[in-house]
């Protein structure tokens, strides 16, 4: 299973915020944000922050996604 944190882009653009300042917000670095970017596992620690920031679950923000097998 791969993750996909387009639910986070999601609301963001709903509460009308910019990645950078997600950023800000939750204190992590760019490359935190690139592994993000680019549905790549982070911490369960900045997932937390995200969620506290944004008042939400961790559901609300990611989700889990069978792999292609073909891109092996």
């Amino acid at each position: 299973m791969a993750v996909s944190y387009k639910k986070l882009w999601k609301l963001l653009i709903d509460k009308d915020m910019k990645k950078k300042d997600l950023r800000s917000l939750i204190g992590v670095s760019t490359t935190t944000m690139s592994r993000l970017a680019k549905d790549e596992n982070v911490s369960t620690e900045i997932l937390a922050k995200i969620c506290s920031a944004l008042n939400c679950d961790v559901g609300d923000i990611m989700e889990f996604v069978p792999e292609n097998k073909e891109e092996k």
